[in-house]
Parts: C-alpha cells; structure tokens; sequence
C-alpha cells in the first residue's frame, strides 16, 4: 500500500544505500545499450565526468543499468539512485532536468537506447542555478549530437519473479525530420509488491508484537510525447505532455497482534490477542504540459530559456480498517473496531521559470534566472470510528494548502587560468503559504500561515595540479520543503494502537553541505564531505501507555469488586511526521574506475566510512498536544560502505557479459534507531544478437538485503522493525532495437513544474 506502509518512506529516506521506496520511486524507460570502451573519468569545477565510447558492450543495456555502474552512483532496489551512497539523485538531459515525475522517471531510464549517450555528469553539490532542495545531487546524461534524419526505437519486455510475479513492456520511438523533432513512449507493467513485517514495542509493564504481510497489487500505464520545432537557426519552440496512471486496488494489510499488559494487582502479566486486516484501493493520476521557448543569442553560446508549465496530480484512496479480537492462534473470535477513511488528495501547480546564459570570451560564463510557483492542495479526507458497544465517531477534515514561491539566482564562473577554475553564486528564494481546514476538533489546524525566506549561497573551485592531480573543492546550502503528502494531517493506520500522522505544522529544514575531492589519474579519487541538517524532516516515533477496559469474549466491560470496569495498559505508538532537531554526516570514499585485461573487465569499486552525529529529542504530539514520554536520538555512529560493480566480457566478439555487483553497508545510527548491516551480491548475463539483446539479472542472492532497525530509550521504551520487501528475484528482458539508430532527440528540455514534482511522492 502507499502511504499506510509503516516505516516504508522513513526507511527509504534514511537507509544509506537502501532507497525502498516507492518513495518516493522512479520507473524509466529502457534504455538500450551502453557499454564502455573508452573510459575518462575527471572532476570539473563543479561535477564529476564520466565518458561513454558508444561500444557493442552497451548495445541492448538500459541507461538505468548503466547509471548503477558509473562511479559514485549505487541502487539497491532497482528503482532509485543514490551519489556517493547517500545523496538522492535528480536526473537531468544534456542540462534540462526531466520533466517527467519520479515513477514514469525509471521507466524512461530503463528503456532509452544507452548508444545514444556520450558521457555522464555527477553533480554531487549543484550550483545555485539549479532548483534542488536539501542535499539532493545531480546526474546529467549528455547525449550525443544529432547526425541524421529518420525515425528510430525500440520496444522492451521483461517478466520478474519474486515473491510475485511481474511483468511490465514499453514502446519509445524518435523521430526527426528537418526542423522537426518528435519524441514519445509509451509503458505498462503490473506486479504485486510484497512486504512482511515484525514490529515490537514497549517497556517492562506493557508491550505490542505485530506480525504479518503486506500485499500491493499496482497496475501502471505511462508514457510522453514530446514536439520540439526549430524556428530560426537560433531558436526553438517545443510542446511536452506527460502522463502517469498507477491502479493499485485490494492492497491488504494482515498483521496478528500480542498486546501484553501488567496486571499489577494479580502481579501478573496479561496477553490479549487481535488481527488487523486493512483494505485499501487507490489509484492515481499525474499530467504535466510543458511549452519552452529558446533563444540563442550569440555565437559565443548565450542563450534565453523560457519555460511555463501546469502540472495536476490527483489521488484517491479508500481504506477499511478492521480490529478482530482473537485467540492466541490467530483466529478471529469477533470485530471489535472498524475504521473507514476517505484520503483524496489533488494538486494544481502553476509554474514558470526563465534563465539567462551569457557567455563572454576569456572563459567567463554569467547566469542569470528567476522562477515562480503556485501550488494548491485539497485533501477533503473523512474518518469514521464505529466501535462496537460505542456510538460512532465521524472526524471530517477539510484541509486546503496554498503556497507561493518566487525565486531569483545569479551564478558567476570563470576559468582563471589554464590549471585554476571557479563558480560562485546565490540564490534567493520567498515562500508564502496557508492551510485552512473546517476540522472543528482541531481548531489549531484551521490557519497555519508561514512566511519565510532563505540566501543560499554556494562557492566551487577546481585546481588541476598536473596532468595526474586534481583538487576541488565546493560549499552548498540548500532548503528542503516537506512533501505535499506530509503536510495532509492525516492517520494512516497499520493496528488499532500503532499508525502514523502527518503534520501540516512541519517547516522547511535547511542543509549545508561541503565536499572536497582528490584525483589521481583520472582513475582513483577520495572524495571528503560534511553536511549538516538543520531542522531536519523525519518520522519519530512516540509512544505511551493508554488504558483501555478489559472484555469479555462477547466484548463486554469485566467489572472489578468495586464494580467498575477493570482497567488494562496498553502500548500506543504514534510514527509522527516533524522536524526533528539537527543531524551532521561526515565521509571519506576512496574509488577506483578502471579496466583490466584488454577491456575485458570493467571494475568500480569504492570503499568508505560515514560518520553520524545526531542531535534531536520529542516529547510532545505537534498535531495534538498530546505528551509522551521522552524519545532521543543524541548517539553517534561509524559505519563502512563497501560497493563493488564489475562487468566482464566473455567472448572475443563482444556477445557475450556477466555483470557481478556487490554492496555492504555496516549498521549504522539513523533517526528511527540502531540500522543493522545490509548487503546484496546480484548477477546478470547478456546475449548481444543483431539488433536483440537477451539478459537475465538476478539481485539479492543471498537475500541479505532485509531492514532491521532496534532502539533503545533511556526511559525503558523499545522499539524493533524488521522489513523484507523480497528483494531477491530473477527479471528476464528482451530487447529489440529498429530503425535509424543515429536519429537524435532536437533538444530534452526542462520543465518548470519539475521542481514541485518530487513533493507529490
């Protein structure tokens, strides 16, 4: 299920390799065919560069599949790419960021030919031309340059089996005549993602165990489309749709609940048994149209940018929410509590940006830009309690957000010399919002305005020591906005006492990131980084004892001597969305990029240590007011990362490749607790045949890769989540290329709603 996975979002968003997702998910279309024969691997002023000879190796390989083996980049779930193990990638195109939101993203990913790319930036700190929150980095693919007319594609199908069975196709054609370019695609896919859990929480007087499974069946159908017209020799004009629909109905939730409570006049304990089966059906759609004007207005390369796009994402979701009293097998003796909620979700974004590029000789570039976005959310969410013996409890709320956000940056960079370059620059932002609700029980929630704004300034500069050294070193500070999502105050229930509550109170957290780089050859480099987290967004987790009166197997009160009810103690816990103090990341990763044997084998190793420091504390529901017990997190943590990916040639005419992959991540403090270590080793083999390619790749063999976090409080309260979501599987995919293989796209253009797109997920 989406949002009534437990942990699904903390996790992905915290686990260093580990990006589970969904989260906040990308799925992209194919892209066939990359390998690498020549490799250049350097640093620039502000990025990483990593060139791609378009070579028989990389015929029928996706660029997804290629982007997990560029240095510094690493995925653990086949959906998401992580920089240096821990930054969140954005991807752009020859400098446009996609304009595409983050599921439809995987699929273009893996279903665009990899020929068609000629080398690959990492931006592992971007400048402040580029709209990215928090500590976010940047992988561009820079295409190759158009060389002819005519029309070309490819069509991709895959069957994966893992706990399920899944199976997904996709269609991408391009085609260029004359001044014209049209691009499109078009993908499906079904499967049914899996998830079991174990969850225990509580103290010496009263403890919860849940244990169970979570079933998420998910149709999807996507696709772009995409006309970009060339006007004059210096200028273009182009049209881009976009469209996402994901159906995901019967997702279920059965968990078999042991509440253990204290009984401090029997000095005893008491076990009490229930189920929880949820039910959920939802669906969603996301549209986007982007029209961008370009104007080149010099030889020298300067240019004007304009882009104005409306992006609308909608979301429905029913879920029904049972508590069965059972026995202690598991059988359900009668329904004590069901709960029906009604969580729609719509958002309209209007947005516009404009950028200016002036290019001046002697190596000095000055960028200019200003953007604008106007979001509106209404969540007109319903919950209703009935509860057996009990009149039923109806809790409407209405909650509508409107945000404002104007933005202005200017970027100066200039090579000085033939050995010494550098880029400084700031940007300014504004943000105006109001949430409004009609929720009588929270008046709190009825007006909650916030004004602010924030100077991000940001420094580079890059020293070429000789033709063997290389030195940088950059400075970046960044905000994060909380996701649309976040900011809905509503309960996604997992038990009747375990469930988690977003916050329409959390604030923007801000980052500050420093990074400093040495290469050698071209081929081995040590990248040092600190990041401090300044109010940082997270789930904490509170909970308390509750008392609740003790029934009878027909759920009537037991009354005591004095003849009033028997009270029992139970464990509440509430995962709560909020900002949560400070948090500081330092890390030092040596890496290798390099080939052995005549091409025969390509390697990419790196090796690291990550050093957490975290500063916050809880005691108290901001969306209620309501206390708990103390939760800290003020514990530090040193942890080692070790990612290996190696691809090697096994016959002469280049057919035939076995790829090995392999991670390690030591456990490690995160918010939520103590994440023990995860690993994953995957193989795959290719068969390169004419225009098909024929793989077979099967990840997490040993099938280590399964979450396990445990905490401890100073007050006595534990807390303990184990998470498989059945990573080991096998995927099989046939992939056939036509057409003119040396058609190019006119121009990948970004969007100037794609800033607000990740805060949809």
């Amino acid at each position: 299920m989406k949002k009534i996975i437990i942990l699904a979002a903390a996790i992905s968003g915290i686990v260093v390799f580990a990006q589970e997702k969904k989260s906040d998910t990308v799925k992209a279309k194919s892209i066939e065919g990359i390998t690498i024969t020549k490799q250049v691997f350097k640093k620039q002023s502000d990025r990483f560069v990593y060139d791609v000879a378009a070579s028989p190796v990389a015929k029928g390989n996706t660029t997804f599949d290629l982007l997990k083996q560029t240095p510094l980049l690493s995925s653990t779930d086949d959906k998401t790419l992580k920089i240096a193990g821990k930054n969140n990638a954005l991807i752009y195109i020859n400098g446009r960021k996609t304009n595409m939101d983050a599921e439809s993203l995987v699929q273009l990913l893996k279903s665009t030919p990899a020929e068609n790319i000629q080398k690959i930036e990492v931006i592992t700190v971007p400048g402040s031309e580029y709209q990215v929150e928090s500590s976010d980095g940047i992988i561009n693919i820079v295409m190759k340059k158009k060389l002819s007319d005519g029309l070309n594609g490819n069509m991709r199908m895959s069957n994966m089996q893992n706990k399920f069975n899944g199976s997904s196709a996709s269609l991408s054609i391009n085609y260029r005549k004359d001044k014209l370019g049209i691009s499109g695609n078009i993908f499906s896919g079904e499967n049914i993602q899996a998830q079991s859990y174990v969850l225990r929480n509580g103290n010496d007087m009263s403890s919860n165990e849940s244990v169970g499974d979570i079933i998420d069946p998910n149709k999807n159908l996507g696709g772009y489309l995409n006309f970009d017209y060339q006007l004059t020799d210096n200028s273009n004009l182009a049209l881009t749709w976009n469209s996402w629909y994901n159906k995901s109905y019967n997702s279920t939730v059965d968990l078999f609940n042991s509440i253990r409570s204290f009984d401090t006049k029997e000095n005893a304990y008491i076990t009490s048994y229930t189920n929880s089966r949820n039910r959920e059906d939802a669906k969603s759609y996301n549209n986007s149209v982007n029209l961008n004007y370009e104007w080149k207005t010099d030889s020298l390369g300067s240019k004007l940018n304009i882009n104005a796009a409306y992006l609308n994402y909608r979301r429905f979701q029913f879920t029904d929410n049972k508590t069965f009293i059972a026995d202690q097998y598991g059988n359900d003796i009668r329904l004590a509590q069901t709960v029906y909620q009604d969580l729609p979700q719509i958002i309209n974004n209007v947005s516009g940006t404009v950028d200016y590029i002036k290019k001046f000789e002697k190596d000095l570039t000055v960028s200019v830009g200003a953007n604008y976005n106007k979001t509106k959310t209404d969540n007109d969410t319903k919950y209703d309690t009935y509860r057996e013996g009990a009149a039923a409890v109806f809790n409407p709320n209405h909650f509508v957000y409107d945000e404002n956000i104007y933005g202005l940056y200017l970027t100066v960079e200039k090579k000085l010399s033939d050995k010494f370059s550098g880029k400084i620059g700031a940007r300014y932002e504004i943000t105006n919002s109001l949430g409004t609700s009609d929720n009588t029980q929270n008046p709190e929630y009825q007006n909650i305005k916030r004004s602010y704004n924030n100077f991000l300034p940001y420094l580079s500069f890059n020293y070429a020591i000789n033709d063997k050294n290389n030195i940088s070193y950059s400075f970046s500070s960044r905000m994060r906005r909380p996701s649309f999502w976040e900011i809905n105050p509503v309960r996604n229930i997992l038990t009747e006492d375990n469930y988690t509550q977003n916050n329409p109170f959390v604030k923007a957290s801000s980052t500050y990131n420093q990074e400093f780089t040495y290469m050698f050859k071209s081929s081995y480099f040590l990248i040092l980084n600190h990041s401090f987290f300044k109010d940082q967004i997270t789930q904490v987790p509170l909970q308390r004892d509750i008392l609740k009166e003790r029934l009878d197997d027909q759920g009537k009160p037991i009354l005591g001597p004095n003849g009033k009810p028997i009270m029992d103690s139970y464990k509440q816990l509430r995962y709560i969305r909020t900002n949560f103090g400070d948090k500081q990341e330092m890390s030092a990763m040596l890496g290798v990029q390099k080939t052995f044997f005549k091409q025969y084998l390509t390697t990419n190793f790196n090796i690291g240590v990550q050093y957490n420091i975290n500063n916050g504390s809880l005691s108290v529901d901001p969306t209620s007011g309501d206390v708990f017990p103390i939760y800290e997190n003020k514990r530090k943590s040193a942890s080692m990362i070790i990612q290996t990916n190696n691809t090697i040639r096994l016959d002469k005419k280049k057919t035939w490749f076995l790829g090995v992959n392999y991670f390690y991540v030591d456990k490690q403090q995160i918010e939520l607790g103590m994440l023990k270590n995860l690993m994953s080793l995957d193989l795959s083999i290719k068969k390169n045949w004419n225009d098909w390619t024929f793989s077979l790749n099967v990840t997490d063999v040993l099938k280590t890769n399964v979450v396990e976090i445990e905490d401890y409080q100073a007050n006595g309260n534990y807390n303990y989540v184990k998470n498989d979501q059945f990573r080991r599987g096998m995927t099989f995919s046939i992939v056939y290329n036509f057409g003119n293989q040396k058609v190019k796209k006119v121009r990948d253009i970004e969007g100037a709603s794609d800033a607000i797109k990740s805060r949809t997920r």
